[in-house]
């Protein structure tokens, strides 16, 4: 619980410390909002390449993590209630896309998935080819985003007691219907959190994207080619509004995701229907 009271002098140490973390993630950010021009952000705005770099962004992010939600769930969940030799092996490989530098990652996944990698000659035979298209961008987007999907969301599922799972099916509810109708529900918030975390990796990735599918330019590759190719003025521009949609974008998911009322557990008493 927040104490309440005169704050003491350690609380003050607290707060100014916490009060330059803060200022060293505003300042910059602000130095950025503040620096380009109106005219700047219109001259920019009305590229089709950046417009149309931003959009593909949003695609494939939102692509990658519905398709990081499908495996990473059933994943989380089997990590939050399962035992099982090896389980710390597999937290570990879970965790390896946090640790390992991202150009090395783009190069891993070149190494598989190009058209002579070992899966993505077999897959491009079958007309499904990921150097340098959609599918390349979703892949490695999906690659670096799936760890704080499965972590944040085994969270959500430890949360949840397991003893109302146990009631439930002690009364007839399959695994399923518990899963489904119980320990989603009530596993919401951690679900929900991992996967905008993965969504909001996966939109700004650069390394493992521009490794293995460099055209089409996602927003992030884009903005560095404009700084390559004109400095900091288009490229600043080019920022702040790939910037302020995604601010725009996170405010729309917390307001949706925030529940207006208090959720009532669902109640594991009640009659299941097998």
């Amino acid at each position: 619980m927040p104490q309440r009271g005169r704050p003491g002098a350690m609380f003050w140490v607290f707060w100014l410390l916490g009060a330059t973390l803060l200022a060293f993630i505003a300042l910059p950010l602000l130095a950025l909002v503040l620096h380009p021009t109106l005219a700047d952000l219109v001259q920019v705005a009305a590229l089709p390449d950046v417009r149309a770099a931003i959009a593909l962004s949003l695609a494939a992010a939102f692509v990658s993590t519905a398709i990081v939600a499908v495996f990473a769930l059933p994943l989380a969940y089997l990590l939050a209630r399962q035992q099982f030799r090896g389980k710390s092996a597999v937290e570990t490989l879970v965790d390896l896309p946090l640790t390992i530098p991202h150009t090395i990652a783009g190069i891993a996944l070149l190494l598989v998935f190009s058209r002579g990698g070992w899966l993505g000659a077999p897959l491009a035979r079958l007309g499904l080819d990921f150097w340098g298209s959609f599918a390349g961008i979703v892949l490695a987007m999906a690659y670096v985003g799936l760890p704080y999907a499965v972590n944040a969301a085994r969270g959500g599922f430890e949360a949840v007691d397991a003893q109302i799972e146990r009631a439930a099916r002690i009364q007839g509810a399959r695994p399923w219907s518990v899963f489904t109708r119980i320990t989603l529900p009530l596993s919401r918030s951690g679900i929900v959190t991992g996967l905008t975390l993965c969504f909001a990796r996966a939109i700004g990735e650069f390394a493992a994207v521009v490794l293995l599918a460099y055209y089409p330019m996602t927003a992030p590759i884009r903005i560095y080619d404009l700084f390559l190719q004109s400095g900091l003025r288009q490229s600043v521009a080019a920022s702040v509004l790939f910037l302020a949609t995604l601010l725009g974008l996170f405010w729309l998911v917390r307001l949706l995701a925030s529940p207006r009322r208090r959720d009532a557990p669902p109640a594991a008493a009640t009659t299941w229907s097998r």
